[in-house]
């Protein structure tokens, strides 16, 4: 391990740090339908009573919540929307630096679960990551509430009385070095609609 030369802070000026994030488009893992439309409502599994929430309840394209970039595709309430979490590997483009992931993600229930993070030297760190379900109340866990729904839907109707939530949540990357993929939590009751990895140069 080498060691850090400590400076005194007026040493040198100081230089501007660069966030650099990227979004990462996942529907090649997408396996689950979350959002539905009134002629849909029948292919919603967001939860064992096939609950989803309205098409049009998350921004799609490139958007922004609090300050990090995502890329949502827009859901058609047929094709999958979602990766329903079940231990799958995220591969990153080679050379990526990480100190964040941002993830836009909700719950069936409130979860405490572990994501792991493969760095380029091999190391593999387990990071907790924690979500708050999608019915309407505080987040638990001082998630950014990113989306809300004006409604709930359910396989035979609409409840319009009742919202759901998707939350930003970030998992903090601390090694300086690379990193090369994701593992996903293999817990089913998680659905991830996006990441962004930023990296602080």
């Amino acid at each position: 391990m080498t060691l850090q030369v400590i400076e005194p802070a007026g040493a040198r000026s100081r230089e501007a740090r660069e966030h650099i994030q990227l979004p990462l488009r996942l529907t090649e893992f997408f396996n689950n339908v979350a959002f539905t439309g009134p002629e849909t409502l029948g292919n919603g599994r967001l939860n064992v009573w096939g609950n989803s929430l309205p098409i049009g309840t998350l921004p799609t394209g490139r958007i922004r919540v609090s300050g990090v970039e995502f890329d949502v595709p827009a859901p058609d309430g047929v094709a999958p929307d979602n990766v329903r979490c079940t231990g799958q590997l995220v591969h990153l483009p080679d050379g990526t630096a990480a100190d964040w992931l941002h993830l836009l993600i909700t719950s069936e229930r409130r979860c405490e679960e572990t994501v792991h993070l493969h760095y380029a030297s091999g190391a593999v760190d387990p990071e907790w990551i924690r979500v708050s379900d999608f019915w309407p109340a505080t987040g638990h866990f001082g998630e950014v509430l990113a989306a809300r729904s004006a409604g709930m839907h359910y396989p035979h109707h609409i409840q319009r009385d009742l919202g759901g939530q998707v939350w930003s949540v970030r998992v903090p990357a601390v090694r300086r070095e690379p990193l090369r993929s994701v593992r996903l939590p293999d817990n089913a009751a998680l659905h991830l609609f996006a990441i962004t990895v930023e990296g602080v140069r």
